[in-house]
């Protein structure tokens, strides 16, 4: 069973590359962004992602257990909160809602709460200044740093 899922999703990934590449084509950008543009990143994304599609469909890997459902809950929970933190991304500002995502992750795979918030912190602290004054990519602050 596990080798017709390999090979389900493999397929499956390889039209979500596809579909990526196609909608990453129709970017337009009026003024001159940089050499490249910003099509080249999904583009490149999706290469990579039908070559591993490719490995999936003509290896596929041995037949697999199950995760428990403790496991398929706490991923479920992780998806939950990662689907909070888009949601409230732009409105509540990048730092609070960084701190908290991985704060929670972090106490949803036995982290105490010290470690939690410590580790939420400093990672959501050095990604913001990694995106801001590395990358020179601007991130929403949220009202409460404007």
């Amino acid at each position: 069973m596990r080798l017709a899922a390999d090979r389900i999703l493999g397929f499956a990934l390889m039209g979500l590359a596809a579909f990526i590449v196609a909608q990453s084509l129709s970017i337009e950008v009026p003024f001159a962004y940089d050499p490249v543009g910003p099509k080249a990143f999904p583009i490149g994304l999706s290469i990579l992602m039908a070559i591993f599609s490719l490995v999936l469909i003509l290896r596929p890997g041995p037949e697999g257990d199950w995760p428990s459902a403790s496991v398929m809950l706490q991923l479920g929970l992780v998806m939950v909160i990662l689907i909070a933190f888009a949601f409230f991304f732009v409105r509540l500002g990048y730092p609070i809602t960084a701190v908290a995502a991985i704060t929670a992750i972090a106490r949803l795979f036995g982290a105490r709460w010290r470690a939690a918030c410590v580790t939420g912190v400093l990672m959501a602290g050095a990604s913001y200044v990694l995106f801001t004054a590395v990358l020179e990519i601007s991130l929403p602050t949220g009202l409460w740093f404007s």
